[in-house]
């Protein structure tokens, strides 16, 4: 099953462009108004489920904030487990522990040492594809772990950014694409 073009286009037009957050000449891709409109963000998760379905995989991993509202919907969706990527010092036993580079800085994710048991299929998921560090720093928790990533899935992708380099190994799959900085 595809995603229509009409679904892309109705999702499009609840994420609103903010230029110059948090930096000048960056445009921020605001979802708050797709998540806040309920058939709009039912549309998103729908048309992320139908982009994935074809995907074998046990567990879906995704990382705060936003990505936890897709990655928590995905694993409903498909009856799976959840695997929170986490800033550092937020959870509470064993941890296993990944530092990577964003567009604009540096930072850290953590997951339970347990979270995911050796040949795990997981599912890597977030709001957006920007340079890449943070989802190519959930595919190194997987596999850290022993488990191994399914695909990568996202609402937005940058591409410009070129982050779908970093996962040049990896199925990826997104619903928007915006081309350049200011499309």
């Amino acid at each position: 099953m595809s995603v229509t073009d009409r679904t892309i286009q109705v999702i499009r037009n609840r994420i609103r462009a903010i230029p110059d957050h948090p930096t000048p000449g960056v445009v921020f891709r605001d979802i708050t108004p797709l998540m806040e409109d309920g058939p709009s963000l039912h549309a998103a998760v729908d048309a992320l489920a139908e982009a994935t379905e074809n995907l074998d995989y046990d567990r879906v991993i995704s990382a705060e904030a936003r990505g936890f509202v897709f990655g928590t919907a995905l694993a409903y969706r498909s009856r799976k487990g959840l695997v929170l990527a986490r800033k550092p010092g937020k959870l509470p036993r064993e941890v296993i522990s990944v530092s990577y580079e964003l567009e604009y800085g540096f930072d850290s994710l953590e997951i339970h040492a347990d979270s995911i048991p050796p040949g795990t299929r997981v599912l890597v998921t977030d709001d957006l594809l920007a340079t890449g560090g943070t989802a190519r720093a959930m595919c190194e928790l997987v596999e850290e772990s022993g488990g191994s990533v399914a695909g990568c899935a996202f609402l937005i992708e940058l591409g410009f950014l070129e982050g779908r380099k970093r996962l040049s190994n990896y199925n990826v799959v997104s619903l928007i694409n915006y081309h350049a900085p200011s499309a």
